[in-house]
């Protein structure tokens, strides 16, 4: 069977900021996608205090992407299934890291499905050691003054800095013990 268009997966979040679990979803996304679309939510489905905005993360995840073509990064507002209508989406996908995600995921999938009977949500983990990683974590560890280096990469984490005041951490910067 061939194809007539290529197959078009969806990534939505509010990745503030993007992390490399975040990254390492949509990269492994192409193995099932031809094309993904990293999409930005203008309205965040839970409640949170950003620590960025709505541009700035889409030009941290356009410097992360510019070396894949197949990922371009978009933001939209308004229903998630609108959205997935209006680009032609084949399917949503979402990382899962715990049990506690998949409870989520599943509510908001079930819901999505109610009102698209036709959306189809894909859920990937990511590597075993970017499980642990959320933008909330990462966000506060930098408001905390810690060393998020090991979780985001070079692109975001200066736009970290420039944010929070303070650079990579002692451990880097060969300080310490």
């Amino acid at each position: 069977m061939t194809r007539t268009r290529s197959v078009l997966g969806v990534y939505p979040g509010s990745f503030d900021p993007v992390t490399l679990g975040h990254e390492d979803i949509a990269r492994r996304t192409l193995r099932v996608a031809d094309r993904v679309l990293v999409a930005v939510a203008h309205q965040a489905t839970q409640a949170k205090s950003p620590a960025f905005e709505m541009e700035e993360r889409l030009e941290m995840l356009r410097e992360v992407f510019q070396d894949e073509t197949r990922i371009e990064c978009v933001s939209f507002s308004g229903l998630l299934v609108d959205f997935c209508r209006e680009v032609r989406a084949d399917f949503v996908i979402r990382g899962l890291r715990a049990v506690s995600d998949f409870e989520y995921e599943f509510q908001m999938a079930q819901m999505n499905r109610q009102m698209d009977p036709g959306m189809e949500f894909l859920f990937l983990t990511p590597d075993a050691h970017l499980s642990f990683l959320s933008a909330s974590l990462v966000r506060e560890v930098a408001r905390l003054g810690g060393d998020v280096s090991p979780f985001v990469s070079k692109p975001v984490l200066r736009r970290m800095e420039a944010r929070f005041g303070h650079t990579e951490g002692a451990a880097s910067r060969g300080e310490g013990a």
